[in-house]
């Protein structure tokens, strides 16, 4: 067999699984268009939330700090991969492995507090503190 042959007969059934993917997405579409209610009332169109109506615009501005929370939970959340991806690995890596997972969770540890103690976790407004010279903070 020819190498081209080879990799043609190799490709069909993806290919074939395309089709029947494509296929059954159109015929979902296509019912649902077909058989789907049809209403326009005057309340359809508005937003609903929680079953709390909707007050002032949708286009409001968020602080910046919500996205830093944001992606410091994303950045966080990653040590669980690799804490996961250790724990499987755990008899094959041993002591040395061991060792390693702790001084990444030392670092995250560390890492954690200098977030927390400059103030990059805190939503509202900060209290007055006084700095080590005795004076409050503006």
């Amino acid at each position: 067999m020819s190498p081209l042959t080879e990799s043609a007969s190799a490709i069909w059934p993806l290919l074939a699984y395309t089709v029947a993917v494509l296929g059954m997405i159109g015929l979902m579409l296509g019912l649902s268009h077909v058989l789907g209610g049809r209403h326009q009332d005057r309340v359809t169109g508005e937003p609903y939330e929680s079953g709390v109506k909707p007050v002032g615009n949708a286009r409001m501005r968020y602080s910046a700090k919500f996205y830093l929370v944001a992606i410091f939970f994303v950045l966080f959340d990653l040590e669980v991969v690799f804490l996961f991806a250790w724990g499987i690995a755990a008899t094959e890596v041993g002591w040395p492995g061991y060792a390693g997972a702790m001084v990444f969770l030392f670092i995250l540890t560390v890492a954690l507090v200098y977030e927390w103690r400059l103030g990059a976790l805190d939503w509202g407004a900060r209290p007055d503190r006084k700095r080590a010279t005795g004076r409050l903070t503006p």
